[in-house]
């Protein structure tokens, strides 16, 4: 492999990285290592502005990249949000929600490329919203565990209200847009 394959290669190896990390994150919760889980997870969250940043600023931009970076980041919100309910950090709700949101889209997707009309996967600034509240949220419930911070409950009560409302107002614009693609 050629040095410039490889750099060309970089950002969905990247997001290759962060989908493997999933696993690891989960483990160093349980176990718990609630340090390792947060450095990683901070990892994480870096990759995923580095992996962007090299693909449109070398235009290194692929088909696999993608789908590769969505499902990287999915994958790790997903799993967190799982096992931080499972374990007591967060809500159960929450993470219902979160997860629910994510199947329904993926859901709709697939059923519009079922049906031959695929759709574009373009995140709205309410989507881009529910991201980083997402993100905030098991941010601070890894990083109150690994620096064994307590947080008065107002913090995360306003943090888990913002999660569901940008959640399911993710959902219902995201939802809009497939019917109105699919012509319903």
């Amino acid at each position: 492999m050629s040095a410039y394959s490889l750099f060309a290669s970089l950002p969905n190896l990247i997001s290759i990285a962060r989908l493997l990390a999933v696993p690891v994150v989960i483990v160093l919760i349980v176990m718990p290592n609630w340090m390792g889980a947060f450095l990683l997870f901070v990892v994480a969250g870096i990759s995923d502005a580095v992996d962007g940043f090299l693909a449109k600023r070398f235009n290194l931009q692929t088909d696999l990249g993608a789908f590769l970076d969505p499902i990287a980041d999915k994958a790790l919100l997903v799993s967190i949000y799982v096992t931080l309910a499972i374990t007591h950090e967060i809500p159960a709700v929450i993470a219902i929600l979160v997860v629910s949101r994510d199947a329904l889209i993926v859901g709709a997707f697939l059923v519009a490329w079922l049906m031959d009309k695929p759709m574009e996967v373009r995140p709205h600034l309410v989507s881009k919203a529910n991201t980083t509240a997402q993100i905030s949220l098991a941010a601070a419930a890894l990083g109150m565990r690994a620096f064994e911070i307590e947080i008065g409950g107002w913090f995360f009560y306003s943090l888990y209200v913002c999660v569901a409302v940008l959640t399911l107002a993710s959902l219902v614009v995201y939802f809009f847009q497939w019917l109105k693609h699919m012509d319903v």
